[in-house]
């Protein structure tokens, strides 16, 4: 069968793409929407050696939403209990008001806010997005990855730095599926669009025509605005063709007529500058222009002995004159005053040559691969938006967009589906001592992805997949009727893969258990639960059934990577991997009471991370990290944080820790390992210490005080 060229496909691309497009907007209303999960309430107080204690005023949420309990908190040092009207200090404002960093697929992620959720009083944003910025993989058929650097195991082994896979830019069916994976999404942030919205979309050379043929045939040609030509660099070392040094970014408005428009300027250059060369002896530099109207076109009348076609009817001439704005010429010819005080600059072009990238020692540099300046974005967010408007970035990466949005006092939303993305957005939003914020992910994410790939009529397809990317065997219908089990061959070891529907917890592992004895006659030497989900009592579990059961952890991103690179090409790459399940391990914590309220010391003590052959590394990489976790296992902490008021619903952060805080110990490679709260007085509560490591793995540990 002859190839199709990628200009016969785009019909169906585009066919295909408004198909799953208004599936999806119909869904919106349906009892089966998609809705946002609160991982966290993030109130940045990052550790600091300037506070030894730090006062724990609980985060407040002071209306019920997203599945946050409104407030119950009490009056503490002089603030008071929340309000429904507060809105910014200590409490944030409500949890409808406050900003988000999503974790997860965009496309899901846009259906949940174009759906809003009314059990929780979480309205549709369909139509109120003031501007959305999108920074999309360009189709490079490329990996790209963050450099992540370790510690050495002791004082005299130096620093280690190794790569840590980001995203893949390779798609199943190249451009075609690239294409396909975009044009849905570029029509749910039309939807999201407010009537006076704009979007610009930053792309290069890869894939550029394409995606305006998309974007003509979404936002409509006629609200093209723009294409705007930035130079990233000032030259390319490319010695078989020219250099390319640009990227284009594409700039669409909702409606042409409608949009919002701030004029941004450019200072002016030496050479302008010199035709403001004239003054009244007062210091004031200005030019002179010309009053005539262009083209001996305009409104005929005398001045000062001149009979001319002017540009300014003879009133203004008049007020222009009274107002001393006239410069008289010997033969006393008048012509206008442009005084260079009073320019704001030279208006911005089509073409970006005055921003750089990020150099090597910028205060910005976050060390993500395809970080942007905060420069360009500061230009868009202020040229199409103004203070207390929403901005939305679905492909956040190194969280530029939110960070910028945040000093202009815009509103936002960003996400990404990759966890070192989220990682390096968190700890830099806290960093900037943004306003609270929320951390949330898709709601039942692992079932929605399996509804959306569509790859799947059932658990037991995807489980048999699943199976054989691991390495072992489906049993046949005959032997089990279990779709869930397999087995590796030769080793009497069973593998379970549990739904992605579920919570894997004590239950799943008794069950797993109990399986090495019967199923198939038993004799079973253990078996391996591959799992999606995890209860919180996970940890004491695993260790409760550690003699015939091992737990593994499925890449929460396998079932995008399955749609976008097919069962057998991953068969094949060999690239899947699935992580052993870590815990982090703290010493008691201590509680001392005093009259200013509860002293809290609480101490990390170990973690623990399972299996680093399963991490994705080079093998000199996973040598560097198997060392530290030997020597030095706390040093995988890339995050921490602290709920002492926990609910057992939501997690609220009223401290946090991360390594590159240098602020409370000048130690890049490590967090601290002991934090001091002082909170409210309460005879019993609930303590949750959240951690996530380098490689974006979770463990969360909740003790009673």
């Amino acid at each position: 069968m002859p190839i199709k060229s990628l200009i016969n496909e785009l019909p169906d691309i585009v066919r295909d793409g408004n198909r799953e497009a208004a599936a999806i907007l119909d869904r919106l209303s349906s009892p089966n929407r998609i809705t946002l999960q609160t991982n966290e309430v993030v109130l940045p107080a990052k550790a600091s050696s300037a506070m030894r204690f730090r006062t724990g005023v609980p985060p407040c949420t002071p209306e019920s939403s997203e599945g946050v309990p409104p407030c119950t908190h009490e009056s503490s040092e002089g603030v008071p209990p929340c309000t429904p009207k507060s809105s910014e200090g200590v409490h944030g404002g409500t949890p409808l008001q406050m900003n988000r960093l999503i974790y997860g697929d965009n496309l899901l992620a846009m259906q949940a806010l174009l759906a809003g959720d009314p059990d929780t009083g979480l309205p549709s944003l369909r139509g109120k997005v003031d501007l959305i910025y999108i920074d999309p993989p360009f189709d490079s058929k490329a990996d790209y990855r963050t450099k992540l650097t370790l510690p050495g195991g002791d004082i005299s082994q130096k620093p280690t730095t190794i790569e840590q896979f980001a995203y893949a830019d390779t798609w199943k069916d190249g451009t075609a599926s690239y294409l396909r994976m975009l044009y849905p999404r570029l029509v749910l942030m039309r939807e999201l669009l407010s009537d006076h919205g704009s979007i610009y979309v930053h792309i290069d050379w890869h894939v550029g025509h394409y995606v305006k043929v998309l974007m003509d045939e979404i936002f409509g040609k006629s609200n093209f605005v723009n294409e705007i030509v930035w130079q990233r660099v000032y030259a390319h070392n490319d010695t078989n063709k020219y250099g390319t040094i640009h990227d284009c970014i594409f700039y669409y408005a909702k409606d042409m007529n409608n949009r919002e428009w701030n004029v941004q300027y450019t200072p002016y250059d030496e050479k302008y500058l010199k035709m403001y060369s004239m003054d009244d002896g007062d210091g004031r530099k200005y030019k002179v222009e010309n009053t005539l109207g262009p083209g001996g076109r305009g409104v005929y009348y005398n001045w000062n002995g001149h009979y001319r076609a002017w540009r300014y009817s003879e009133e203004n001439m008049k007020a222009l004159d009274e107002q001393g704005l006239l410069y008289y010429t010997s033969s006393g010819f008048p012509k206008k005053k442009i005084y260079l005080d009073e320019m704001p600059g030279k208006p911005i072009q089509s073409i970006w040559t005055d921003i750089n990238l990020i150099a090597g020692q910028a205060k910005e540099l976050t060390n993500y691969a395809t970080q942007k300046p905060e420069a360009l974005l500061e230009r868009i967010i202020k040229a199409s938006s103004n203070e207390g408007d929403l901005v939305c970035d679905f492909f956040g990466g190194s969280g530029t967009t939110a960070a910028v949005a945040e000093r202009l006092g815009r509103r936002w939303i960003t996400s990404d589906i990759g966890k070192p993305a989220t990682l390096v957005m968190r700890k830099r939003l806290i960093d900037q001592e943004v306003k609270p914020f929320l951390y949330q992910a898709i709601g039942d994410y692992q079932k929605e992805m399996m509804h959306s790939t569509r790859l799947f009529k059932s658990i037991g397809d995807l489980s048999q997949q699943v199976i054989q990317l691991y390495g072992a065997l489906p049993f046949t219908p005959d032997q089990v009727s279990d779709r869930n089990y397999g087995y590796i061959k030769d080793e009497r070891t069973l593998v379970y893969v549990d739904s992605p529907n579920k919570l894997t917890g004590r239950a799943t592992l008794r069950r797993a258990s109990e399986a090495t004895q019967s199923l198939l006659g038993g004799g079973w030497k253990k078996c391996i639960v591959l799992a999606w989900n995890f209860s919180f009592d996970i940890s004491t579990a695993i260790e409760e059934y550690k003699q015939t059961v091992e737990v593994l952890v499925i890449p929460p991103d396998l079932m995008e990577r399955l749609k976008k690179q097919g069962f057998a090409k991953l068969v094949q790459s060999g690239t899947i991997r699935f992580s052993g399940l870590q815990y982090l391990a703290l010493h008691p914590i201590e509680k001392r009471t005093t009259a200013d309220g509860d002293i809290l010391t609480i101490r990390l003590r170990d973690y623990v991370q399972l299996s680093p052959e399963s991490i994705p590394l080079d093998d000199k990489d996973r040598e560097a990290v198997r060392r530290v976790m030997n020597e030095d296992p706390l040093a995988l902490i890339e995050y921490w944080s602290i709920d002492p008021d926990y609910d057992g619903v939501t997690f609220r952060s009223t401290w946090q820790d991360y390594r590159e805080n240098t602020a409370q110990d000048h130690d890049p490679l490590h967090c601290v390992y002991r934090a001091d709260l002082t909170v409210p007085h309460r005879d019993s509560r609930a303590v949750c210490v959240k951690a996530v490591d380098v490689f974006g793995f979770e463990s969360v540990v909740v003790e009673r005080v």
